[in-house]
């Protein structure tokens, strides 16, 4: 797992386990197994709640350009390297897209 690559394609949700909660617009979460806390952001929530239910990083990224004022791709880095992140930390499941 230390050297995934997360691409556009692939699809992510939530895992579950975890208390989330929002505070002044940031959402926050701690891991009901290890108590461990994260400070997600205002985005990084936003992102959150779009894996509630499988969701592609090509479709959080479409959502994020047309809500927010940021270039495609810089948003595409950004979102693949949290996301990557939420991965690591087992915050996310990843379906991985299937190469044709």
């Amino acid at each position: 797992m230390n050297n995934l690559r997360v691409s556009l394609n692939d699809t992510i949700f939530q895992s579950s386990g975890y208390l989330v909660s929002d505070m002044d617009g940031d959402k926050v979460m701690m891991s009901v197994q290890t108590g461990k806390y994260y400070n997600l952001g205002k985005v990084g929530g936003r992102i959150w709640g779009l894996a509630a239910s499988p969701i592609a990083v090509s479709q959080i990224v479409d959502t994020l350009v047309s809500e927010y004022e940021v270039e495609r791709e810089l948003c595409e880095r950004q979102v693949l390297s949290f996301v990557t992140k939420l991965y690591k930390e087992s915050l996310i499941q990843l379906e991985e897209a299937v190469s044709a």
